[in-house]
């Protein structure tokens, strides 16, 4: 977006200070709207869709504020600068204090100070509108459950999801971990005419082998020492329903055998019991491996396999569908601060190009947890970058591809020459003359610049 239609909206009764200040931030490249009103009224302020307000005139009185506390409930959010006289002082900081005002300014106002507040309260208002797109998008995509994404491999998904959950065929998904298989699993169980009765799952990998049998089963009061009363297992459990067996690969051989008895015959026996037991139930099944090397390892029944994979759902890696990080992201921080009453409510895009540049290796899982710190140490609406320290994103990424550097927008170019220099010499373990070919720079300018860092205190600052 450029400069030009960012829309910054001038209140002031003083036509020349007005008009003078208009002609200041136009030099600065925005499109500057001036309004020489006493009392500007909510709607007209709205009306000019401004990007930032800056207002001279509500802090003369009280009563006046009462159009920025409503400005502040409006879904654009945008931020106002106040321009202080030296009697209105504590109006001012009343108001930043109470949120309905930005930031405040103490007349005359340095022009340059002035400059950095208003980029800043453009990025808040850019930012706050781009959230705003992605909560549409999210309610948009809510038919989907809690699967969240717009790339082709999660269109696909949802695709596949939709021809497959109103039959009762079983469906193998299969995904690294933390990929969102159980998501999977809900969301057919969810569009599915089995929705209204139980969804179970089991992770087949968490429950010792000494009672799977019994879990999945069910047992009889006195059949195993231990066994104090009658208990139905997951299929009973799951009577009309869904049963997910997660990690279905960690499961005993000996009861892979039986499940798929289970399979074929529609009943089960619980332990201790002679007596059948008729089930209605859709079996989903999920693994983090490859079915196929599964099966060559021995630790997947091959017929079993043939069983559940009537239909294949794969889930993709996080670092498969980056384009859906945005997304993902903006819907875990609404989840998430509601969940913990916290203010967050967006991530900054400086936050967002840090989340891109990490590589996900725990998936979507991984940046549930980073997502959630972020969220509970956040104490205002935005979440920034630093909010995801100590959590090393984009350091690891680094230590994968130590031949890249990647700066942000508008890193000057003397720290880019610098971390250039540094990075370099540390790549070819100090030696000089090769980091100055490298460079295209000559041996002398290297040991300059390196001289000018350590006046400085910059050669371990990277």
């Amino acid at each position: 977006m450029s400069l030009s239609s960012r829309r910054i909206l001038i209140l002031d009764q003083n036509e020349a200070t007005g008009q003078a200040l208009q002609q200041l931030i136009a030099s600065w490249g925005y499109d500057v709207q001036f309004e020489n009103v006493l009392a500007p009224s909510l709607e007209s302020i709205l009306k000019a869709d401004p990007t930032v307000v800056i207002d001279s005139n509500s802090l003369a009185a009280d009563d006046r504020l009462s159009v920025l506390r409503d400005l502040k409930t409006q879904q654009s959010g945008v931020p106002v600068i106040l321009l202080a006289e030296s009697g209105s002082i504590d109006n001012a900081k009343h108001a930043v204090k109470e949120e309905f005002a930005y930031h405040y300014f103490e007349q005359p106002v340095d022009a340059d100070e002035l400059r950095v507040v208003l980029e800043r309260a453009v990025e808040l208002t850019e930012a706050r509108r781009e959230n705003e797109v992605l909560r549409r998008e999210l309610q948009d995509r809510g038919a989907f459950g809690e699967l969240i994404g717009s790339s082709p491999a999660m269109r696909e998904i949802y695709s596949l999801v939709e021809q497959i959950a109103p039959s009762s065929a079983s469906v193998l998904i299969t995904g690294e971990s933390g990929t969102g298989k159980e998501l999977v699993a809900r969301t057919i169980h969810q569009m599915s005419p089995r929705k209204d009765r139980p969804f179970v799952g089991i992770n087949c990998s968490a429950i010792p082998e000494s009672l799977m049998e019994s879990e999945l089963f069910g047992h009889e009061k006195g059949a195993f020492t231990g066994a104090a009363s009658r208990r139905p297992g997951c299929f009973e459990l799951a009577e009309g329903g869904t049963l997910l067996l997660d990690e279905i690969s960690e499961m005993p051989a000996m009861l892979q055998a039986k499940l798929l008895r289970v399979i074929e015959e529609r009943s089960v026996r619980r332990l201790g019991s002679q007596k059948e037991i008729d089930i209605d139930v859709r079996i989903l099944a999920a693994t983090n491996q490859d079915p196929q090397e599964a099966i060559a390892k021995g630790t997947l029944r091959e017929d079993l396999l043939y069983r559940l994979n009537v239909f294949r759902i794969q889930i993709p890696a996080l670092k498969e569908r980056k384009e859906d990080l945005p997304l993902l992201a903006q819907y875990l921080v609404t989840k998430l601060a509601e969940k913990h009453s916290r203010p967050a409510r967006f991530l900054h895009p400086a936050a967002i190009e840090a989340l891109q540049f990490h590589a996900w290796p725990g998936n979507v899982r991984e940046l549930r947890n980073v997502i959630e710190r972020a969220v509970i140490i956040c104490s205002g609406e935005e979440i920034e970058r630093h909010h995801f320290a100590p959590y090393p994103i984009d350091q690891r990424e680094r230590s994968r591809n130590e031949d890249t550097i990647t700066f942000p927008v508008g890193t000057p170019i003397e720290e880019v020459e610098r971390q250039m220099i540094i990075r370099t010499l540390k790549k070819t373990k100090n030696n000089k003359t090769r980091a100055a070919e490298l460079l295209g720079i000559s041996l002398k300018t290297i040991h300059n610049k390196l001289n000018l860092y350590s006046e400085r205190g910059q050669l371990d600052a990277e």
